[in-house]
Parts: C-alpha cells; sequence; structure tokens
C-alpha cells in the first residue's frame, strides 16, 4: 500500500475517533470498509497507467483524464461473468430485476460515499464546483469528480455482485470495444490488450474505443442485449446527463448515450441516485 493511501485512512480514522464515533460493526460496513474499498480496489491500477501515460504524452493526457470512458479498470476475470448461464432473450421481468439492482447500487454507493466524505449531506453546488487539486496532467479535479470517482467504483464493485446472482453468464463489467462504424463491425478489447497497448503507444490505439459501464449480453459480450451507465451529478438535482466528447475525438459529433446505441443497436440507459433508470 502506498504511503499516501496509508496516509488517508490514519487521517480519517483520526477523525472518526475525535468525533467519539469509534468503530462498531456498522462503522466497518459503511465507514471503514468504504475507505478501504476505496483505497485498495485494483481500479487503482487503470489510474497509474493513464497518469503514466499523461506525463509521456500531454496531448493523450487530456483526452484520457477528461473522459472516463477511455481510461480502463482491469479487472481481470471480473472483466467478463462466469460463463455457467447465458441469457438469450432479455424478459421484462429480468430486465426489471436488474434494473432495480442497479438502481439499488446507485443509491448504496453515493450514500457510502456522502457518510465517509461529507458526513452524510449531499453536497452543495458550491461545494460540488470547488476544486480540490490538480492532477498529474495538469487538470483541476473538483470534489464533483472526486466524489463521482469514489462512488463510481463502489457501484460496479456492487452491481457485479448483484450480478452474478441475477444474469449469470451474461453481463460484462466495463467491457471495451472497438468499433468500425463504416463496417458495423465491433472488436472486444481484453484486459491484456488493453494494458499491452498502453505501454506500446501510450493508450493512441484507445482513442475512439467505447467502455460502458454494464452490458447485458447473451453469453457473448458482442451480442449486446442491454447498456447501463452509473451516473452521479453533483449536486443531486443536476438531471444525471451523457458524457459529450471532445472536438477531434472520433465521436465528437454524438455523446456517450449516442455512440452506444450506434455500437449495440439497443437504448441505452443511465443509472443515478435519485433519479433510477433514464
Amino acid at each position: 500500500m502506498r504511503s499516501s493511501s496509508i496516509d488517508g485512512i490514519h487521517a480519517t480514522l483520526s477523525r472518526l475517533i475525535q468525533r467519539g464515533d469509534m468503530p462498531t460493526p456498522r462503522n466497518i460496513r459503511s465507514k471503514w470498509g468504504v475507505l478501504v474499498a476505496l483505497t485498495l480496489i485494483p481500479a487503482s491500477y487503470a489510474f497509474d497507467s493513464a497518469t503514466s501515460a499523461c506525463r509521456q504524452k500531454p496531448d493523450y493526457c487530456a483526452t484520457v483524464m477528461g473522459e472516463e470512458t477511455v481510461v480502463p479498470t482491469v479487472r481481470g476475470g471480473a472483466e467478463l461473468a462466469s460463463i455457467s448461464s447465458t441469457l438469450r432473450v432479455l424478459t421484462a421481468s429480468t430486465r426489471s430485476s436488474i434494473e432495480d439492482a442497479l438502481v439499488e447500487c446507485a443509491q448504496q454507493a453515493h450514500a457510502e460515499v456522502n457518510d465517509l466524505r461529507m458526513g452524510g449531506r449531499s453536497p452543495s453546488r458550491e461545494q460540488c464546483q470547488e476544486v480540490l487539486e490538480v492532477d498529474a496532467c495538469g487538470r483541476k479535479v473538483t470534489r464533483a469528480m472526486r466524489l463521482g470517482r469514489e462512488k463510481h467504483t463502489l457501484a460496479l464493485q456492487c452491481a457485479q455482485a448483484k450480478l452474478e446472482i441475477l444474469a449469470p453468464g451474461s453481463f460484462s463489467m466495463e467491457p471495451r470495444y472497438r468499433y468500425d462504424r463504416q463496417t458495423g463491425q465491433k472488436q472486444l478489447l481484453g484486459s491484456k490488450e488493453t494494458r499491452e497497448l498502453l505501454r506500446k503507444s501510450c493508450g493512441d490505439e484507445l482513442v475512439g474505443t467505447l467502455v460502458p459501464d454494464v452490458v447485458i449480453h447473451s453469453g457473448d459480450p458482442l451480442r449486446i442485449l442491454a447498456i447501463y451507465d452509473f451516473k452521479f451529478p453533483c449536486p443531486i438535482s443536476n438531471e444525471p446527463q451523457w458524457n459529450k466528447y471532445p472536438q477531434g475525438h472520433p465521436y465528437s459529433e454524438l455523446n456517450q448515450g449516442k455512440a452506444y446505441k450506434e455500437l449495440s443497436g439497443v437504448e441505452p440507459f443511465r443509472v443515478a441516485p435519485v433519479w433510477k433508470i433514464q
């Protein structure tokens, strides 16, 4: 564990103790457990990879760090689900169960991170816009960005656990697709290939790939039945929006939702606390 992560844990524990908020089973789950999850998750590998590439090539940095769909989260075997059983058709009842589970994950992640970082309160518009740091690429990181990243991580972990029960063998977490808009052909990139491309070209070959949060499929990730993306607007009164692609990007005339629909042929949905499925 890095010293910065250890210092962060110590600082948080000190604050809890000073408030008289000593560890209880609930605290361990909702505060200590969340803190450990946010400091020890495999996603840190992806952030480090992107940051390293940024230092080598600032142009790439601006694209990757400015767009959540480009940075790979290396999850190993978790990237694809088990192969025990698969869906041929997404029935209304199965879709409803999956969407209820994803909404629950979004609500839980929202509440737990707000409990840890904001004392259980939702941040105000001013707090959301506050700049907390400048990252390795020179980009300002606001509280909205930091909270969104942390909530996103917890929501994905929760979704994976629930989908292993609801749709075993028929879901993928953050799969990366390369899509040829002229031919309509799509290709699934694995974690190993993604890491290799990052190493060889600083990620140039990954620009234009699409990475939805959750894909429900027939057992073959190329046969997509549904797409979901977690959104954590800050403040929560803001309606969840699809991210827009920057000028010069292969999808610059589209937003995330339109790009996902072109990739899959199905209408993608946003999942957000309070707003639920949109």
